[in-house]
């Protein structure tokens, strides 16, 4: 393994000398940083990670906490698509990711706070959550810097989605093609959900109208079969809607089967629409009507903040970052006369 000392023998300088160029100490000269740093990369130098890790009192590592109710894993476009473009920027600062258990029938594990301190993690990412967990709680409230996805606690950074400009989008579309008779399934509470229902409802108000009791039913998020059911106890209904919103793009595929089992037809006879603009979306026919969460922004923002709370914990604010998304036009609603 090439050592300090190798390098600086090559470059017939000082030990200290290479340690300060390859830190970026200001009293070394760009023209010696880049020759010692030139020849480290040619002789394949690599940091020690222990070493630096004691000098900085940095791992470059930083944990993730994320779960998921329908153990879809890293298969759950949304948060994937957050973590990956999270990933990517956090490689690029120098940091590494490591996910942090939560499987609580584990031997001998321990709670979320402990097993951050044993890895030593700089920061931690928590997203999809059962946020009022005790053990969250726990970590969120510990000194290690946090930021979380699309919750807010108190003193923690937060990156959300604009939820009140998404379900405002849809809702505005759906009424200016025609539809009145608007049915929403939610999912289950959560500050997410809450955010959307009371913009669905304030948006339903300022058109001036009045919603059926019925029209507004609740359904687990990305649960297809949950949507299905609660898409025919809405078609069993005299006064079926005209369209129909869903918590999530899956969801929305639940509905579809639901409709076509029924022998209607979308949009023909009824509308729907879906929520996130999952890749999958786009490409199957008819291409869903959604709103598209700008994952690669969430995801970017997350790693900008969360480093820079590791890094400038004492000129760094906390904030919430909101993050806006896109309607996408597809073709599962029909244009009313």
């Amino acid at each position: 393994m090439v050592s300090l000392k190798d390098i600086a023998a090559e470059c017939g300088v000082s030990i200290a000398t290479v340690s300060k160029a390859l830190n970026d100490h200001s009293d070394i000269g760009v023209e010696t940083k880049n020759r010692i740093r030139k020849k480290a990369n040619e002789m394949g130098y690599v940091p020690n990670a222990a070493a630096k890790s004691m000098k900085t009192n940095r791992t470059h590592n930083i944990g993730v906490l994320f779960m998921d109710d329908a153990n879809s894993g890293l298969q759950h476009d949304f948060f994937a698509g957050v973590l990956e473009s999270f990933k990517k920027a956090v490689e690029k600062e120098g940091y590494d990711i490591t996910f942090i258990s939560n499987d609580r029938t584990r031997p001998g594990r321990s709670s979320y706070l402990n097993h951050a301190r044993y890895r030593r993690f700089d920061g931690v990412i928590i997203a999809n959550v059962h946020f009022d967990d005790p053990e969250v709680i726990e970590l969120v409230n510990s000194d290690i810097p946090v930021v979380t996805i699309n919750h807010i606690y108190n003193d923690t950074t937060a990156i959300l989605s604009d939820d009140v400009d998404g379900m405002t989008a849809l809702v505005d579309f759906a009424i200016k093609n025609g539809h009145r008779k608007i049915a929403y399934i939610h999912g289950a509470d959560s500050s997410v959900t809450k955010s959307r229902l009371i913009t669905f409802n304030q948006k339903m108000e300022e058109y001036g109208i009045d919603i059926p009791e019925g029209y507004v039913e609740e359904s687990p998020y990305r649960d297809m079969h949950g949507a299905y059911e609660t898409t025919l106890k809405l078609l069993e209904r005299e006064d079926i809607p005209t369209c129909i919103l869903y918590p999530d793009d899956y969801a929305s595929y639940g509905g579809i089967r639901a409709i076509n089992e029924k022998g209607l037809k979308v949009p023909e006879d009824i509308s729907i629409i879906g929520y996130d603009g999952i890749r999958v979306a786009r490409h199957i026919r008819p291409r869903l009507t959604t709103y598209r969460q700008n994952t690669d922004e969430m995801g970017t923002q997350a790693a900008r903040n969360l480093i820079d709370l590791i890094e400038r914990p004492n000129t760094t604010l906390i904030k919430q970052v909101v993050i806006k998304g896109n309607l996408l036009e597809g073709d599962t609603l029909k244009k009313l006369d």
